[in-house]
C-alpha cells in the first residue's frame, strides 16, 4: 500500500497540531494539517485520507466545556463523512482535547453508548501537568500493538473518564477496550494520585471503540517521540531506547495500513 495519508484537524485554540503531524511523519506517514473550517467546506476530501487525528489544545477556548464546540461542528457538519471514513477502514485518534471531542460527539465509546460517557474535571480540582506511566493492553486497537509500559506527559483539567453507569466502564474493560491504564511504580493499574492524575476509575487513560479503529487518550504521545524529550534523559540514557515511547502509538497505526 502507498504511504498512508494523515489529516491533522486543527481549530482555534489547538496547540499540538504541528507536533502531531511531525510524529506521523517520523512514523512513516504523510501528514497534512487542516483547519476544521476547510474540511467543513469540503467534507468529501476526507475520502483522500486513511488516518484522521484530532490533536490536543483548547479548541475554541473550551468556552462551553472541553472540546464541546468542535464536537458539535464534527457531529453536525461532518457526521456523514466521518461515518463513511470509519466504514471504509479509516483510523481516527483523538489526543487530550481530541479525546474529549470524540467522546462529546459520540464517536467514543461507540456502540449504542451515545451520551453515556464524558471526561469530567480531575479529582484534584486543578489542571494537571506531569509525566505518567501507562500500561498498554494490545489486542483490539492498531494504535496499541505493543505490551511495554510507556512514559508520557499529561496536561489537562478535564481528564477523568466516567460513564453514566459504572457497569458500562466495567464492560469496556472486560472487552479489552481500555487499552491504556495509568500505572504506579510497581507497574500496576492505580487509582492513586498523582500516578493517576485525574481519578479515572479502572485507571482508564485511553479507550477504543469496538472496532479498535477509533482511539482516544488523555496523555500526549506526540510530546515524546525523541529520547531527548524525556525530563530525565541525561540519567536514563540508553534505557529510553532509540525513540521516544510515544512514537509506538503512531507506528502501530501506520503498520496496520501497510
Amino acid at each position: 500500500m502507498a504511504t498512508p495519508r494523515v489529516i491533522v484537524l486543527r481549530a482555534p485554540g489547538t496547540n499540538c497540531d504541528e507536533e502531531t503531524a511531525e510524529a506521523w511523519r517520523l512514523a512513516g506517514a504523510r501528514a497534512e494539517t487542516w483547519h476544521v473550517g476547510r474540511l467543513l467546506e469540503e467534507p468529501r476530501t476526507l475520502d483522500l485520507f486513511q488516518i484522521l487525528t484530532i490533536p490536543g489544545g483548547f479548541s475554541y477556548g473550551d468556552d462551553l466545556g472541553a472540546g464541546r464546540i468542535l464536537a458539535v461542528h464534527l457531529a453536525r457538519g461532518l457526521g456523514d463523512a466521518l461515518r463513511r471514513f470509519h466504514d471504509r477502514g479509516g483510523l481516527l485518534m483523538g489526543i487530550c482535547n481530541g479525546f474529549q471531542v470524540l467522546v462529546r460527539c459520540g464517536l467514543l465509546p461507540g456502540d449504542d453508548a451515545d451520551g453515556a460517557a464524558t471526561l469530567a474535571t480531575n479529582d484534584s480540582g486543578r489542571f494537571e501537568s506531569r509525566w505518567v506511566t501507562l500500561l498498554p493492553r494490545p489486542g483490539i486497537s492498531p494504535f496499541v500493538d505493543f505490551d511495554e509500559p510507556l512514559d508520557l506527559p499529561v496536561a489537562h483539567g478535564e481528564g477523568r473518564f466516567v460513564t453514566s453507569d459504572a457497569k458500562e466502564l466495567d464492560a469496556l474493560d472486560d472487552a479489552g477496550r481500555i487499552v491504556l491504564k495509568y500505572a504506579d511504580a510497581d507497574l500496576e493499574p492505580t487509582q492513586e494520585y498523582p500516578a493517576n492524575p485525574n481519578g479515572s476509575r479502572l485507571a482508564a487513560a485511553g479507550i477504543c471503540d469496538p472496532s479498535g479503529r477509533v482511539f482516544g487518550l488523555m496523555p500526549h504521545p506526540e510530546r515524546f517521540v525523541s529520547p531527548l524529550h524525556h525530563p530525565r534523559w541525561t540519567r536514563l540514557g540508553d534505557k529510553l531506547g532509540a525513540e521516544g515511547h510515544g512514537l509506538k502509538v503512531f507506528r502501530g497505526a501506520v503498520a496496520a495500513l501497510a
